[in-house]
């Protein structure tokens, strides 16, 4: 199971892009996850259809998986926490509230990004300039 979650590591330039990579997006999923992560089984609102321990997992999700995107530690779960956080997000503003691509507010072209990169993370790793490189000790230069 390691050995498929945690494959050779890429080094290099690729590395530094993966690197850069989820710098940015990391600290915008926490930015993104910030204030759900304040009231983590109530953040959609008291009507919400959404059951508040799912709430409490995209919450955890986005805040905690954009700091382990930073850090490139545990990136595999992190990626799998947020791109089905991200899934469902697109799905609630695409189909179920009809929501433009873009606009000002509610469409889910950031939501679609950030699923992206966590599809792109879970298939290339998180590159050797990751802690999840010092923990598994695997990859090649």
């Amino acid at each position: 199971m390691q050995k498929l979650l945690f494959n050779d590591f890429v080094g290099g330039r690729v590395a530094l892009g993966l690197l850069l990579l989820r710098v940015v997006a990391g600290v915008g999923m926490m930015f993104h996850g910030w204030g759900k992560i304040q009231q983590p089984f109530s953040w959609m609102g008291d009507g919400a259809s959404i059951p508040g321990w799912l709430q409490a997992l995209a919450a955890l999700s986005e805040f905690g998986g954009g700091a382990a995107w930073i850090l490139g530690l545990l990136t595999p779960l992190a990626s799998f926490g947020i791109l089905c956080t991200m899934a469902k997000a697109v799905h609630l503003h695409a189909v179920t509230l009809k929501q433009p691509f873009v606009g000002k507010d509610g469409s889910y072209e950031l939501a679609l990004i950030y699923l992206v990169v966590a599809v792109l993370l879970l298939l290339t790793g998180p590159g050797k300039l990751a802690l999840d490189t010092a923990i598994f000790r695997r990859g090649k230069s």
